[in-house]
């Protein structure tokens, strides 16, 4: 039998916002994760991922307690939401997907020049210093200067890594934005959908 009664599409909506409920006290705690054991130091990075987890788990619980109460104005202010961060989502992902090699260099120069908290923690991380060339006047956290060794310049061993990053977030962030169209489509046919438990003459 196909799911399309309005229970089967209750429970399909409520495990999907659990879901999403998950996934942002993953983003989370991975943040919290990285800076308690020191391997971020850049509160902007620490910042926005648990900005995007408070965000992803305030629309999860609009979601879920719209679904719960078949709440009508909860779930179209849902479903607009879950709309306008599909499409944002969806030009992300498809965006990290499409950049070369030359374009993800450029990118990461700049990323580079522009969190310098950020650029302390690759250095320390991967032993080395300066982008694509490193000036002695300049200090560097990795061990390979404190030692007095010469140390490989960053933008080599961070493009072998760019690439396979970006495909891995461009295709998580495909994976999820096909799941939040799907909890549209789920919204949009849930709230035109009559409880079979209520009076009918009371439905909007």
């Amino acid at each position: 039998m196909v799911c399309g009664g309005f229970a089967c599409s209750k429970n399909c909506l409520c495990a999907l916002n659990l879901l999403y409920t998950l996934v942002s006290l993953l983003l989370i705690g991975i943040a919290a994760w990285g800076i308690g054991f020191g391997l971020i130091s850049s509160l902007r990075v620490v910042g926005v991922v648990i900005a995007v987890g408070i965000f992803l788990f305030l629309i999860a619980l609009v979601g879920l307690i719209g679904a719960v109460k078949h709440h009508q104005v909860l779930l179209f202010f849902y479903m607009i939401i879950l709309l306008l961060v599909f499409i944002v989502q969806f030009s992300v992902s498809c965006a990290c997907l499409a950049l070369n090699q030359e374009q993800q260099g450029q990118l990461l120069e700049v990323g580079w020049n522009n969190t310098a908290s950020a650029r302390n923690d690759i250095q320390r991380n991967l032993n080395c210093c300066g982008f694509r060339s490193f000036n002695p006047n300049d200090t560097c956290p990795a061990s390979c200067a404190k030692s007095g060794h010469p140390c490989s310049p960053c933008a080599p061993i961070i493009g072998e890594y760019a690439g396979e990053v970006l495909r891995f977030v461009g295709g998580i962030g495909l994976f999820f934005s096909f799941t939040e169209i799907l909890g549209v489509w789920l919204t949009y046919r849930y709230r035109n959908q009559k409880d079979p438990r209520a009076n009918p003459s009371a439905f909007l």
